[in-house]
């Protein structure tokens, strides 16, 4: 990759963690209903798309609800959540900050909705922002990082997406971009136009460069 048309990041687990407030509100959801929730339950769901893990979740509790009616409870208990605190992943905020003054453009991508995405969108340079609710096919699916790179006016293969889950990973590859991955709660294998990172505390816009540059 001879330079970087624009960086492109996921929200949950990446930018933000919002994987334990995503869970807490499954096990709710469970106890509510008098169900069984389990972390592995919840780890098979990180980086899907919110209706797709609605149908999971409505499988897996046996309960009266329809994918939409709990995919809106989950949305109101992390947006909520947000509303009072973001907490931010290691490094992300200082490296799209550092990539901002350098002129790169950058788009949030998640399958969270827009009311979780607009208040961390808000807080951060972002010249786009797709969201889960926005588009047809969800991770792992290529057409939410393909989105993005439509609406900055670039193409995707020439484009850098950072995710944490081996869904995300797999849309953004699909997508043709290359991809940082910093894994949180799930591994994530190694693959062609991949790389794997501890952190992103730390790392400045020309290791993002340094990084792609054998892609």
């Amino acid at each position: 990759m001879a330079d970087i048309a624009a960086v492109l990041w996921d929200l949950d687990g990446t930018l933000v963690d919002t994987e334990p407030i995503w869970m807490a509100g499954e096990h709710a959801l469970a106890d509510e209903h008098g169900a069984v929730w389990t972390d592995e339950d919840g780890l098979k769901l990180v980086g899907n798309s919110l209706i797709d893990a609605g149908h999971y979740i409505r499988a897996r509790l046996g309960v009266d609800l329809t994918p939409e009616q709990i995919v809106d409870q989950l949305v109101d208990r992390v947006a909520s959540a947000l509303a009072e605190h973001v907490p931010w992943r290691p490094g992300a905020v200082e490296l799209i900050t550092a990539l901002a003054d350098e002129g790169v453009p950058q788009a949030l991508v998640t399958m969270s909705y827009e009311s979780i995405a607009a208040p961390v969108a808000a807080a951060l340079p972002f010249q786009a922002v797709v969201t889960g609710d926005r588009v047809t096919h969800g991770k792992p699916h290529p057409e939410p990082y393909l989105r993005a790179a439509e609406m900055l006016g670039v193409d995707a293969a020439d484009c850098v997406a950072v995710e944490d889950s081996v869904t995300g990973a797999t849309s953004a590859n699909a997508a043709g971009c290359f991809v940082i991955v910093v894994p949180h709660v799930v591994n994530v294998p190694e693959a062609p136009r991949r790389v794997l990172v501890r952190t992103l505390d730390g790392l400045s816009p020309s290791d993002v460069h340094a990084l792609a540059g054998g892609a």
